[in-house]
């Protein structure tokens, strides 16, 4: 009998996993000063549930800048936003994981049946930073999955993650994506995928019912309820 394909979990890590205390946002308003000058930059641009190549573009193109130069831009970006990450990471307060995520990680990592990645709007090397400062990166060793420099499309970040976690043969997998945003809900669904949404961020339960989620709870600490959700 053939065994059954394991299922994919893609996680969100911003205000999912865990909690910078603003160091993120903090280190894209440095970066964007040191390279164009320009003070909070990021004022007016919406960050929830965004990829990091959309919360870019939206400003860059507010404060000026061609749309041909934006790609090229993007790195740039990156290249100084990474050491500002670092530094505001050890400056910022209130940061911590979200409550249950430890256990759960652990739980996960020991099933046979599940694979877990990264479905996040973070570009791939600032993620890894974040993960590796609040101690989770050791269950995303490799750094699987969708990341913010695979589009502005927060369903297109999930489809790529998907495809690079997939089995070598293209098996179907169950695909549980887990997020706080109304965003996470919709590109979750436009892949097939299941929805489970905690609102640890700025959204409620309700919210992200009301946005469709196959599942919402306050928090991930009842991780016994989280993995039945997981398994379906």
């Amino acid at each position: 009998m053939t065994q059954a394909a394991p299922t994919i979990v893609l996680w969100d890590i911003d205000n999912t996993l865990l909690y910078t205390g603003g160091a993120g946002s903090l280190a894209m308003a440095r970066a964007f000063r040191h390279l164009y000058g320009i003070d909070d930059a990021f004022r007016r641009i919406e960050f929830s549930g965004r990829t990091d190549t959309a919360i870019f573009s939206d400003a860059a193109r507010a404060h000026g800048i061609a749309e041909e130069r934006i790609p090229s831009e993007i790195a740039r970006f990156l290249a100084v936003y990474l050491p500002h990450l670092e530094e505001t990471l050890t400056e910022v307060t209130g940061g911590r994981l979200m409550p249950g995520i430890d256990r759960l990680l652990e739980k996960l990592h020991a099933c046979d049946d599940v694979v877990q990645g990264l479905g996040t709007g973070n570009f791939r090397p600032g993620g890894a930073m974040k993960l590796r400062h609040f101690g989770i990166d050791r269950y995303f060793p490799n750094m699987a999955g969708g990341f913010g420099e695979d589009s502005e499309d927060r369903a297109r970040v999930l489809a790529c993650g998907i495809e690079r976690l997939r089995d070598g043969d293209g098996r179907p997998r169950r695909v549980v994506v887990i997020g706080d945003t109304p965003h996470d809900v919709r590109a979750a669904h436009a892949n097939g995928a299941c929805a489970l949404a905690v609102a640890t961020g700025r959204h409620s339960v309700d919210e992200l019912r009301a946005a469709g989620a196959d599942d919402a709870a306050a928090d991930l600490g009842d991780v016994e309820r989280v993995l039945r959700a997981i398994r379906g």
